[in-house]
């Protein structure tokens, strides 16, 4: 900072005025306009100035203060820091960060000006870096010696040596909430949501008005799958700052999970203009609007994203998912220009070889494809810890204790209610199509994949006894009737935020559900089940060329995927068996060929009267949060049946993992 002479009268002055700054903001103003009278351009006379038209709600007269005041004292860290608060303020984000980021170069212990900064940085879609921000915020707005050891093991990520400090200084001071909060941090970074609500509630009693807290308590309640707490949290939040960006950008995220998508789009769209040089925002906006089924719109969100950052690979993947957007010359070039590249990130490559994968298979150039199909799923499983082995011992468990004997000793529990059809099966196997259909009905409406039923495998994970081989299925077995009812009113309860119309039945459409088949007809025996079979060389070279945003860990190999078919045609088997006429099967092929008459079995076995609307899906206007929802909003068509046959000389490993299960299509092989 420049260092400035004044006179005692006129730093008796600037005292005043400082002091008038908290009572009376509009008399500090006239103080300081004659002090600027007697002093033009005193640094210190601005700063209060710019601060006082703040305090009256004056941004734009501060900003007019703050910003040729910035550039004039270039290394005065406290006006970077103001002009940063004021530009969030105003909705210009992106230079909000910029001056945010020189206040922190120039002063790092200044820990109000790292939590602003986190905060632009979250609405910024930039979660990473704001992660960093508020752990550098925590790191600094401490002295206590332990507490700032641990925020800087925390700022390092050296989780376990943070825990360890953490705990003990806990146990000295249990109602430090600094403390309890980034203890909450820390369960939140190891994957115990519960642990880390439990610490939030526990930190937001302590201090009801400890906003940074509340804030993480609304997002790890948002990862917990409890959408509607969340947007509470958001809401009390938002009520005492409406401007607050990352809240918005949060409340989108969690408005998408509950399929209020048009709402969401309002809040991106603002967003991207306070922050329009930010890829990952742009992504944000283009999800929303591809599933929103804005396609146009989307493409051009996705493309902004890639003008700002050419190598970002989710955002090329993104625009292949789309499945009908076809990739020009000019844009497979800059890709493979990207791919090029050394330093290129793996998750950017990941995403790359994928979408090249796909522009290349459009084109017909098959061997390339495959080859950076193949590049891909070996980056994505490299980074996995699946176990085949792991997935057989579990079907096997499952189908000895889920007998006929043990559904009938536990027959007339679980809720009533109707109101559930499960579609399920594996993915890329046409669920989503059987979806579309059903949700044309004026009975039915469409919701999502819900995680609901992970939700409640977790609890009852929790519930078990970890000496068990597979404490959900041991906790499961052990509940009476009562409590079977209660887990199946849990699942409806939870659901109920995904339900925007009065229609009677809902779809859950989480294809790994088969998996839980026995929990669904424990908890709610009259739901419906489907089971979504296509062919097992078609559906499963489908997974390996999708790169999935989360889950279906198997699916990145081929070996892995033979075997989780084989394993998936065998569970089915023994359901069929031990629950005779509980499951309806759809063979994709099926549907293609005679889709009048599979719709209509469908509808029968759903007890729903026929309607044409079920045969014109495609004009559905819902939103479809898959792969293939631009698929679904075209009539069904033959070409796509045999497509798989042109990667046939690359798909032994499938085949040899499939084994009698490849010839027995769409039947179960004899003795399963």
């Amino acid at each position: 900072m420049t260092e400035v002479v004044v006179t005692g009268t006129l730093e008796q002055a600037l005292v005043h005025a400082a002091r008038l700054l908290e009572r009376d903001p509009a008399l500090a103003v006239g103080q300081l306009d004659e002090i600027l009278h007697a002093a033009p351009g005193h640094p210190g006379a601005l700063q209060l100035l710019a601060t006082a038209r703040s305090l009256q709600g004056d941004l734009p007269g501060a900003l007019d203060v703050l910003a040729p005041l910035a550039r004039a004292q270039p290394n005065w860290a406290a006006i970077h820091f103001d002009l940063g608060v004021a530009l969030a303020r105003s909705g210009r984000g992106q230079e909000a960060i910029a001056a945010l980021r020189r206040a922190v170069m120039l002063k790092p212990d200044l820990p109000q000006a790292w939590r602003v900064l986190g905060d632009c940085l979250m609405a910024a879609g930039e979660q990473e870096a704001g992660d960093a921000a508020y752990a550098r915020h925590v790191r600094h707005s401490t002295r206590d010696p332990q507490l700032m050891a641990a925020a800087v093991a925390l700022v390092e990520n050296r989780i376990p040596e943070a825990e360890q400090q953490l705990r003990a200084h806990l146990k000295q001071v249990p109602t430090d909430v600094a403390a309890i909060r980034m203890f909450a941090e820390v369960a939140a970074r190891l994957g115990r949501n519960e642990d880390a609500l439990q610490l939030l509630e526990r930190c937001l009693e302590l201090a009801p008005g400890f906003r940074e807290a509340r804030r993480n308590y609304a997002l790890v309640l948002h990862r917990s799958n409890l959408p509607e707490q969340a947007l509470a949290e958001i809401e009390r939040l938002l009520s005492a700052d409406p401007g607050d960006a990352s809240c918005r950008n949060l409340k989108a995220a969690v408005l998408c999970r509950v399929g209020d998508y048009e709402a969401a789009i309002r809040i991106y769209a603002e967003l991207v203009e306070s922050y329009p040089d930010t890829p990952k925002l742009w992504v944000s906006y283009g999800h929303a609007l591809k599933t929103a089924g804005h396609l146009e719109r989307a493409v051009a969100a996705y493309r902004r994203s890639l003008e700002l950052e050419p190598s970002f690979g989710e955002v090329w993947w993104s625009l292949a998912n789309l499945k009908t957007f076809r990739f020009g010359a000019d844009e497979l070039a800059a890709m493979c220009a990207q791919l090029a590249r050394a330093d290129l990130a793996e998750g950017d490559r990941l995403h790359l070889e994928f979408a090249v994968g796909k522009a290349l298979e459009d084109a017909g150039e098959y061997e390339p494809s495959f080859r950076h199909y193949a590049q891909g799923n070996a980056i994505r499983r490299a980074q996995l810890h699946y176990s085949a082995d792991d997935t057989s011992a579990r079907v096997r468990y499952i189908r000895e204790h889920y007998t006929r004997d043990f559904f009938a000793a536990r027959a007339g529990g679980g809720s009533t209610a109707p109101d559930p059809i499960f579609v399920v099966g594996l993915p890329r196997a046409g669920s989503t199509l059987i979806e579309q259909i059903l949700s044309s009905h004026s009975q039915v409406e469409g919701t999502m994949e819900l995680p609901e039923i992970i939700s409640i495998t977790r609890l009852l994970r929790q519930q078990g006894d970890t000496d068990e081989a597979m404490p959900y299925h041991a906790a499961l077995a052990a509940l009476d009737a009562d409590a079977l009812r209660a887990l199946g009113e849990r699942y409806l309860a939870h659901t109920r935020i995904q339900r925007k119309t009065p229609a009677p039945l809902f779809i859950d459409k989480m294809p790994n559900n088969f998996m839980h088949i026995g929990l669904i007809q424990l908890m709610l025996p009259n739901a419906k089940i489907i089971d979504a079979r296509r062919h097992p060389l078609a559906c499963g070279f489908s997974a390996f060329k999708q790169h999935f945003a989360r889950g279906q860990h198997f699916s990145y190999d081929l070996t892995d995927v033979g075997r989780y078919y084989r394993d998936y045609v065998a569970l089915m088997a023994h359901f069929d068996a031990v629950l005779p006429g509980r499951v309806h099967r759809v063979a994709y092929e099926r549907m293609v060929e005679d889709t009048e008459g599979e719709v209509r079995r469908l509808l029968d076995y759903c007890g729903l009267p026929f309607e044409d609307g079920c045969l014109r899906f495609f004009k559905n206007p819902r939103p479809v949060r898959t792969p293939s929802s631009e698929q679904v909003r075209q009539p069904i068509y033959r070409e796509g049946l045999d497509h798989w046959r042109h990667y046939m000389a690359w798909l032994e490993p499938l085949a040899s993992a499939l084994g009698p299960v490849l010839e027995s299509y769409p039947e179960a092989p004899e003795g399963e």
